[in-house]
């Protein structure tokens, strides 16, 4: 526990503070060390940032939930917090030059951070050489489709490994530990894209936890086929033992009736492998249609998911919902009740791409659904450099910036919210 590290009740205040919110500070500070090891893929100079020697003592830092005149010094043993104590200006002066001691210069010290939705096997489309062909035109939901089943048709897992290697490491540069990280299978890249996963995920093994998503980007029920060869994929996908995550998109289905039954394929599919479940959800911003939301629910419920199933159900970018009103998230909130089901916003996407002729836009509402209703839910980077997400990083704080003006969030709580919450509920989602 954390507090058999901490020596005053003071200090096991901090780690309660972060414990409530899901976050092991042993944990955290367990995987910091000056330098690392080199990342893989490093060169001599992306490498030699930092000294390597292992972490034993940081001086004048803040903290979060502390004065923001106040500095403290960590001692660090074994990988772990022994000590947290106020600032020594003269005793740092004396071993701040020392091996293992680096100096905070007053900067804040936080809980390392997760993306806890991001497509590795998309990133970086539009910036890279071999796709300078495919060019945003006119900024369309269909035309990124397009655009990335074209991209989809070169995959390769050599080129797949070196833009996710990318990705990964400028994470890792942002304070990213720990990410979810979609790949997608179906009949166009087969396992390319999951195969490109593991190898980056066993890379990096000792840098940052990757979680794969095995997903179903394309139709389960719908085209020529009916979907039939991308449920085989699937299927074989679900058995692997290094994919944690199965998720679908029933919204590119045909019509309702085989969204439905994207839902109940891909719940049931869960349960057998014992995975979490991830959808992108009611991405659109039509008030007329009915929200699959409800469906969803329903099915979890029906099929007594949570009752023999220990894992989570993430529900991704939702922009439907915000048209919903106060009574419509408390019987939602009803509705999930005793079930581990969460939302994440993906703002960076979501404002690029969900407009209605009237040229509105809609991302839900993150830190309201944390507020007013108790959901659990966070906030994405999704997708960085391609037709769905041109702009953007890899840091999630970013994300957590832009909040501050999506959700008009403003307020030192908000802030808080958004810096704390968001960027590492991970934790919550099981990420």
């Amino acid at each position: 526990m954390i507090s058999s590290f901490l020596r005053s009740t003071e200090h096991k205040m901090a780690g309660q503070f972060l414990a409530s919110h899901g976050i092991d500070l042993n944990a955290e500070m367990a995987r910091i060390q000056v330098g690392r090891q080199d990342l893989p893929g490093d060169t001599k100079d992306e490498a030699s940032y930092l000294p390597h020697t292992r972490l034993s003592k940081i001086l004048g830092v803040r903290l979060p939930k502390r004065p923001a005149e106040s500095l403290w010094d960590i001692t660090i043993q074994d990988g772990k917090i022994a000590a947290v104590d106020h600032h020594d200006l003269t005793a740092s002066e004396k071993v701040r030059h020392l091996p293992g001691i680096l100096n905070g210069k007053g900067q804040l010290l936080a809980p390392s951070l997760c993306h806890v939705h991001v497509h590795l096997d998309k990133c970086f489309l539009l910036r890279d050489p071999q796709f300078a062909d495919l060019e945003v035109v006119d900024g369309t939901f269909q035309e990124a489709m397009d655009v990335t089943a074209k991209a989809k048709a070169r995959f390769d897992v050599s080129d797949l490994t070196r833009r996710g290697r990318s990705l990964i490491k400028e994470s890792i540069s942002y304070g990213v530990t720990a990410m979810r990280a979609f790949v997608e299978v179906d009949d166009v890249v087969h396992f390319n894209c999951l195969e490109a996963a593991v190898t980056l995920k066993r890379e990096f093994a000792n840098h940052c936890d990757i979680q794969i998503c095995a997903f179903a980007q394309h139709a389960l029920f719908s085209g020529p086929d009916r979907g039939e060869r991308n449920r085989e994929l699937m299927t074989e996908a679900a058995s692997w033992n290094e994919v944690d995550v199965l998720g679908s998109t029933p919204y590119v289905e045909h019509d309702i009736k085989e969204m439905k039954l994207n839902v109940e394929w891909t719940v049931e599919l869960s349960k057998a492998h014992m995975k979490h479940l991830d959808f992108h959800l009611d991405y659109h911003l039509d008030e007329a249609k009915e929200p699959l939301v409800w469906f969803v629910v329903e099915t979890l419920r029906a099929k007594k998911w949570s009752n023999v199933h220990p894992k989570t159900c993430a529900l991704g970018h939702c922009t439907r919902l915000t048209h919903f009103g106060q009574e419509d998230w408390k019987k939602l909130r009803e509705a999930i009740d005793g079930m581990n089901v969460s939302f994440v916003g993906l703002p960076t996407s979501d404002l690029y791409m969900m407009r209605t002729k009237s040229k509105t836009r809609g991302t839900l509402a993150i830190p309201e659904l944390i507020k007013n209703y108790s959901f659990e839910a966070a906030i994405g980077v999704n997708n960085v450099g391609n037709a769905f997400t041109p702009q953007g990083n890899c840091d999630p704080l970013s994300v957590a910036c832009l909040g501050v003006g999506a959700y008009q969030a403003g307020t030192k709580e908000d802030t808080e919210l958004l810096y704390v919450i968001c960027p590492s509920i991970h934790r919550n989602l099981k990420c």
